[in-house]
Formats: C-alpha cells, sequence, structure tokens
C-alpha cells in the first residue's frame, strides 16, 4: 500500500493518481519518487485504464522537493547525490513513456518538481491564481533534473524566461509558457478535467497509445545523454558553496548571503 500517493480507478477505467502528503504540499521525497516510478509502470500495464489523471490533495499540487531531502543530501557523496537524481529522472521518464494519456489537474501551487510533474503530463489544466515556479535558484540550485521535460514542454526560448530567474509566475502565464493548456476557476476545474478525459474514452486504446508512442518517436525527445548531463550538473552544484548557503539560509529563516 502506497505510503505518498493514492490510486483510484473509477468503472470507466479513468485512474487518478493523487500525491498524497498535503501536510508537507506534496513534496517529494525518495519514498514518493519510487511509488509514483511503480505506478507509472503499473498503470501503464492495466489494460482496463483508459486515461490518467495526476493530481495533488490538499492546497498544493507539489512544493518540489522535499526540503528534509534535500538537505540530507548535502551530507551526501557525490555517488549517492547522483543516485538520488537518477530515481527523478526515472521517474519521470517512466511517467513521460507511460502509454495511457497523462492528464495533469493542477489545482494549487507548483515549484521545481512539482513544474517537472506538470511538463510530462500530455496536458494539464491548472485553477486561476494558481503559482507555480522553477525556484531552485533562489536555494543556489538548478532545476537540472527536471530540465530536459521542461525545456521540451516549453521549448527553449520560453523556458529561458523563467528557468533560470527563479520567478514565480501565475496559471495565465503559465499557458503563455506552453506549461498549462488553460486555467480555469477552482470550481470549473473538474469540469475541465472530464473534457479532457472524454474525448479518450471514445477512442480506441492501442491508437491512443501508439499515436502517443508516435508524437515521441517523431519529435525531439529526452534522451539518456540529456539525463546523464542533467544529474551531472544536478551534483556539481550540491557541490557549489551557494548551494549550502541557500538551503542553511532557508532552514535557518534568513537570507542567504546574496539577497540584500
Amino acid at each position: 500500500m502506497p505510503d505518498t500517493i493514492e490510486i483510484a480507478v473509477d468503472a470507466r477505467g479513468v485512474a487518478r493518481l493523487t500525491l498524497n502528503r498535503p501536510d508537507k504540499h506534496n513534496a517529494m521525497n525518495a519514498a514518493m519518487i519510487a511509488e509514483l516510478t511503480e505506478a507509472a509502470g503499473r498503470l501503464g500495464r492495466d489494460p482496463a485504464v483508459r486515461a490518467v489523471v495526476l493530481t495533488g490533495a490538499g492546497a498544493s499540487f507539489s512544493a518540489g522537493g522535499d526540503l528534509a531531502w534535500m538537505r540530507a543530501q548535502m551530507k551526501a557523496d557525490a555517488a549517492t547525490r547522483a543516485r538520488e537524481a537518477r530515481s527523478l529522472a526515472q521517474m519521470l521518464g517512466a511517467l513521460d513513456a507511460m502509454p495511457k494519456p497523462l492528464i495533469g489537474r493542477v489545482q494549487g501551487q507548483a515549484f521545481g518538481g512539482g513544474v517537472g510533474l506538470i511538463s510530462v503530463c500530455d496536458v494539464a489544466v491548472g485553477v486561476g491564481g494558481a503559482k507555480l515556479g522553477l525556484t531552485e535558484v533562489r536555494l543556489g540550485l538548478i532545476p537540472a533534473t527536471i530540465g530536459p521535460y521542461v525545456i521540451a514542454r516549453m521549448g527553449a526560448a520560453r523556458a529561458r524566461a523563467v528557468f533560470f530567474s527563479g520567478r514565480v509566475f501565475d496559471a495565465e502565464e503559465a499557458v503563455g509558457l506552453g506549461l498549462l493548456a488553460r486555467s480555469v476557476p477552482f470550481d470549473a476545474l473538474e469540469e475541465a478535467i472530464e473534457a479532457e478525459v472524454a474525448p479518450y474514452l471514445a477512442a480506441a486504446p492501442g491508437a491512443v497509445a501508439a499515436g502517443k508512442r508516435l508524437v515521441a518517436e517523431l519529435a525531439p525527445s529526452v534522451d539518456e545523454a540529456q539525463v546523464a548531463r542533467s544529474i551531472e550538473a544536478l551534483v556539481s552544484r550540491w557541490e557549489a558553496p551557494e548551494s549550502a548557503e541557500g538551503i542553511a539560509a532557508f532552514f535557518d529563516k534568513r537570507r542567504p548571503s546574496w539577497r540584500e
């Protein structure tokens, strides 16, 4: 039984995959990463599942990486850091390659790795007013492991506007960046998600899977070289003095040295 996620499949074959650490704003730790990887494989293999809706419990979609987990990385060696980064990359890859349509239901804020999760959805709808951002640079880190998927989703030109500034943007701007398909009021979110699900229930499941696979084959895709480079970049940043300062400042509730 998963501890950090919930999975429910309705009679139509629509699975709801819910990040379930609401007290931690659905921040991802090692357990959640492993459970999401396993869930992607299991749902992808289940012939009864026609579509998967990815969402979060509580007020936030996902705050990204669990900061206690990230703090532990400061004490780890390079090999351990690389192994943890690869686990995250493999989870994103498993969701991205899942042969079922993956629909993001972004019911609240999403930062860092949460933006990475949105980026591997085939389509995502967000609630109006939700805040999003690639805020890793505020801690002296970079959105490295999620980077290949974020850039593939936004395109390099649009990614440049938010990838390394740490700027927080709203759901409406996320539509313009290509991250979300649209933003809707919270009370219209379920209707919007149903509108995304419904066409798949009228389509042949095998054809849907084949179509998704063809898009991946024809479009510029995330390859092993990019994943390896992203892991290398993240490990390098973990070893930089800025990351130690940024994470320490966060836990000490003070401004890091680069902020006035």
